[in-house]
């Protein structure tokens, strides 16, 4: 039943009590849809926030209201992004930390500065920061191994550890894995960074029955080829770019504002009941089992 028929009235007659109880109805409604669709005052840590992918989640979730911190190996490259980001017509509030991932000692510290700087309390982890080397697996070495699994995954699994009390307080956590289309599909020359997505997959699901009780929700995004300095160097191979466009539907790489949009949506209040998911951002890739391109 609507307001304005819940309200007894002479036949013809105006009823400004209930225009006004209509009016704030929808001023009520309007309310509430845009809380779910902004991040205001939310706090929020991005990992390898200088370059690519993590630069957009930066910019994306700054945009939408957060408070971000990040965290970068190289000083110079990070202090100068935050200067960009504090002459920004939108003056983002990004403050940052030198921090190489793939070091506890570095991880502990980042995490002690996040507390601070954030009282203690931390609404969405982002962790973005991944590294890849590419050569058939029986080629790999025991330390490329290690490195790639300690800066791929036991740095996830470690920061996301520190960051859970920090989430549990804030009453309302949302951790984000970037992971990739290599933890679903097998990739040429990929089989250990494969291997490192595929934990981070099952690490996401884990968490995100883990970690329910406390309300902290856990999700991932998995990109195929996104226009990166990561992959300028295999995609400068022109024919080894047509046969990525080859097995990708849309026919083109990806951006990487196409993935920080998800992740942005993952951290929203409007995706509160979504956890434990892992999304592609593909094209299409890895569903197109044989559906060649003929354009």
């Amino acid at each position: 039943m609507s307001l304005s028929s819940s309200i007894a009235r002479p036949p013809g007659a105006h009823s400004s009590t209930s225009l006004s109880l209509q009016v704030k109805a929808s001023k009520t409604v309007n309310i509430g849809r845009d809380s779910r669709w902004s991040l205001q005052g939310m706090t929020a840590l991005v990992t390898g926030g200088t370059r690519g992918i993590g630069y957009a989640i930066v910019e994306e979730l700054a945009g939408l209201g957060a408070i971000v911190h990040t965290c970068a190996r190289n000083e110079s490259e990070l202090r100068k992004c935050l200067k960009n980001w504090e002459d920004n017509e939108e003056s983002f509030g990004v403050t940052g930390s030198v921090c190489d991932v793939s070091s506890r000692v570095d991880r502990e510290k980042l995490m002690g500065t996040v507390s601070s700087v954030f009282n203690g309390k931390l609404n969405i982890l982002v962790n973005n920061v991944g590294k890849n080397i590419r050569k058939p697996m029986v080629d790999f070495t025991a330390e490329e191994f290690s490195t790639l699994f300690s800066t791929n995954f036991e740095s996830v699994f470690h920061l996301s550890q520190l960051a859970y009390p920090l989430l549990k307080a804030s009453g309302a956590g949302s951790v984000v894995f970037t992971s990739s289309v290599s933890g679903f599909v097998s990739l040429q020359s990929m089989s250990v960074q494969g291997a490192t997505k595929g934990a981070i997959n099952q690490l996401t699901k884990n968490l995100a029955c883990e970690w329910a009780k406390d309300n902290i929700r856990s999700n991932a995004v998995a990109p195929w080829y996104i226009k990166t300095s990561m992959v300028e160097q295999v995609l400068s191979d022109e024919e080894y770019l047509e046969k990525v466009y080859d097995r990708t539907p849309l026919r083109r790489l990806g951006d990487p504002s196409e993935v920080s949009s998800l992740v942005a949506f993952l951290c929203l209040p409007a995706s509160s009941y979504i956890t434990g998911q892992i999304i592609c951002i593909d094209g299409g890739m890895s569903i197109n089992g044989f559906y060649p391109n003929s354009e």
